[in-house]
């Protein structure tokens, strides 16, 4: 069955190759999505910025990617990841990183 969840990390994740990552999970996982940065939700993630990310798949690699993406890469700290499952509206395609 197909899930989709939209996440928010917060954390020391922009300017240290975190979506780049994010998408080589993506893959490895078998999931479809979208990640990019965010500046423009002060409300989420104070007065810094974060990232944002949407990932489909089937609810177990949903679920193992949401895992991952909470370590986080190597070279960042993910502080928290807010997640909020939707109804998938549409059939994602890949995985891309948007500006």
């Amino acid at each position: 069955m197909l899930k989709q969840a939209h996440l928010y990390i917060k954390g020391d994740v922009i300017g240290v190759g975190f979506r780049a990552w994010t998408k080589i999970q993506a893959k490895v996982i078998g999931v479809t999505g979208w990640v990019r940065n965010n500046h423009e939700r002060p409300d989420i993630f104070g007065s810094g910025a974060g990232v944002e990310a949407q990932i489909q798949g089937d609810e177990e690699k949903v679920n193992s990617i949401i895992e991952i993406i909470k370590k986080g890469s190597p070279v960042s700290r993910v502080t928290d990841v807010e997640v909020m499952w939707i109804e998938p509206r549409e059939v994602l395609e890949g995985f891309e990183i948007k500006k």
